[in-house]
This record gives structure tokens, C-alpha cells and sequence, in this order.
């Protein structure tokens, strides 16, 4: 749709740390990461239509899990452009978000909400931003945002906020979450070693195969205190390797975990399994973006 057009949607999606090494920590507290991350056709969907005040609404599955206060970060990435721009006349917005993701869920739910409306405002408002001068001005609202802004495959470093677009295939994913939100301080705070070995040598990726080699190198340095503070997260990545995933691994601070699988139809199949036993579970098969694609 055109710049400054009503009925204007954008889909949040979910990201996705396929590998995720914890490498050190500054001074002022924040860890070092290496990681690898995409992002999947499946997500939150953000739609915004001109209003005569600004306001937030959500529905979905997990609408009852969001606030529509000041802390939500839609309206956070709305007041910070406003503020980034106070000689425009910015007139009002009705923002709605369908809440599709679990809530602290390790898969930038949030974050990625908060990407989608900034983008959809940047274009309502018509600020001619580029990418990289929008990704910037949001890393104030959580080192996440610019990378959910970039929304492809990428490595990003330091405290999340250093990014490298890379070239990666689509790849067939099935997500599951057995329901326990996780704190990410607390999945931090359990992390004994602060600064694991970074990211291996990174070769041309072109097939899943090639990325599922490489994955099997590298590691989510969080699993391991975020399941001792979730236990259910080693059932969930046991249901994925039941269902035959190439690789299966926790997403972020969990306790979302994702399984790579070789095809849509293999995704699919092994989602449906482990609906029909644990069906109060999260569980979706979708695809990561590849390189060459945009978000919708």
C-alpha cells in the first residue's frame, strides 16, 4: 500500500536464534552474544488505520496475555518516533495487534511487534527512513528490535545490536512451547559460564543440509539454565527429535524450542503428532524467510 494510506498490515514474525553463543559481558551488565537468526512466515500481525486518537487493541490467542498500557512496546516504538520528530504534524492511529506468538517465549514476540509498528508508522507518517536509520532509532526500546526491523537472516553481536545480513535457504520448522514463560534475567542469571567460545567459521549455505551441519557446531548457551528452570523444555525437544528433526534446539531464553525438518510436508506431519498428544502445547509448523525474501 502507498505511504500514508489507510488499512495499512504488517506481519510481526517470529524470530528465531537458530544458534545462540553467549560470549562475554560488559561492564555495565549486558552479555555478548553470536547469533544466528531468521525469521518465520508465522507471527503477530500488526494493522494500523488512521484514528482520531491514538489507541491499542489486541485479540488472537494470547490477547489476554498482553498489556495495552505504556509498557507495551508497540506504544513505546510509537512515542519514540514521535518524539524523534516533533517539528511533524503526526496525526493519531489505531493500532491493533493480533497476538499470535506465546508471550516470553523466547522468540522476540515483543520485539518483533514493536519492529512491524515502526515500520508501519515510519510509512503512515512518511519519515523516509532507510532500514538502517529506523533500525537505530528503535534499539532504545530492547537490543532485539533493530534485528526484528531488518527481519532476515542474519548474525547479530555485542549486546544483540551489531548486524550482518547473510545469505541462508528457507528452512521447514516446527515450533513448540510447552507453556512455561520464561524470565530472561532469570534464564541469564543461571548461566554459569559468561563467555563461551564465539560462533565457528561460517561456510556458504546454500541447502538445509549445509545449515544443519553447520548448526550441529554451534550451540544456545542459554538451554541449558533455561531447562533447569523449565524441565518441559527437554520434553519438548525430545517430541522434535521423536519426529525425526534434522536438528532441534531452544529458541532465545526460551522455552520455545524449533525443529529443522527436510521438507513443508515432513513439518507439517511432525507438528500434527505432537499436537494430538500434547494439545494444550504451542506448536506450528511454518518456514524461516530465506535470504532473497521479504516480509510480507
Amino acid at each position: 500500500m502507498a505511504p500514508g494510506s489507510s488499512g495499512l498490515r504488517r506481519l510481526a514474525p517470529a524470530k528465531v536464534n537458530l544458534a545462540l553463543h553467549v560470549v562475554g559481558r560488559r561492564d555495565d551488565g549486558y552479555h555478548l552474544l553470536e547469533s544466528l537468526v531468521a525469521f518465520t512466515r508465522f507471527g503477530d500481525r500488526i494493522s494500523l488505520e488512521p484514528a482520531e486518537e491514538t489507541t491499542l487493541k489486541a485479540c488472537g490467542p494470547f490477547a489476554d496475555q498482553v498489556p495495552l498500557d505504556s509498557s507495551n512496546l508497540i506504544l513505546r516504538a510509537h512515542d519514540l518516533l514521535a518524539a524523534k520528530f516533533p517539528s511533524r504534524q503526526l496525526d493519531a492511529v489505531s493500532l491493533t495487534l493480533e497476538k499470535n506468538l506465546p508471550v516470553a517465549s523466547g522468540i522476540g514476540g515483543g520485539s518483533s511487534d514493536a519492529a512491524a509498528a515502526s515500520i508501519l508508522l515510519a510509512r503512515h507518517w512518511n519519515l523516509e527512513l532507510a532500514d538502517e536509520e529506523l533500525a537505530s532509532l528503535t534499539l532504545p526500546l530492547g537490543s532485539d528490535v533493530p534485528m526484528c526491523v531488518t527481519a532476515c537472516p542474519l548474525i547479530a553481536r555485542g549486546a544483540g545490536d551489531q548486524i550482518e545480513r547473510i545469505k541462508l535457504p528457507k528452512l521447514p520448522l516446527v515450533l513448540v512451547n510447552p507453556g512455561e514463560p520464561l524470565s530472561t534475567p532469570a534464564v541469564f542469571n543461571a548461566l554459569e559460564r559468561k563467555d563461551n567460545p564465539p560462533l565457528p567459521a561460517r561456510p556458504g549455505m546454500q541447502t538445509i543440509a549445509d545449515v544443519v551441519s553447520w548448526l550441529r557446531q554451534t550451540r544456545n548457551d542459554l538451554e541449558a539454565p533455561a531447562a533447569s528452570l523449565a524441565p518441559s523444555i527437554h520434553h519438548a525437544l525430545e517430541e522434535l527429535s521423536t519426529q525425526n528433526a534434522f536438528l532441534a534446539r531452544m529458541s532465545g531464553s526460551g522455552a520455545t524450542c524449533f525443529g529443522i525438518f527436510q521438507s513443508d510436508e515432513d513439518a507439517e506431519q511432525a507438528a500434527k503428532a505432537i499436537a494430538r498428544r500434547h494439545p494444550s502445547w504451542f506448536v506450528v509448523a511454518t518456514s524461516t524467510f530465506a535470504s532473497d525474501e521479504a516480509v510480507p
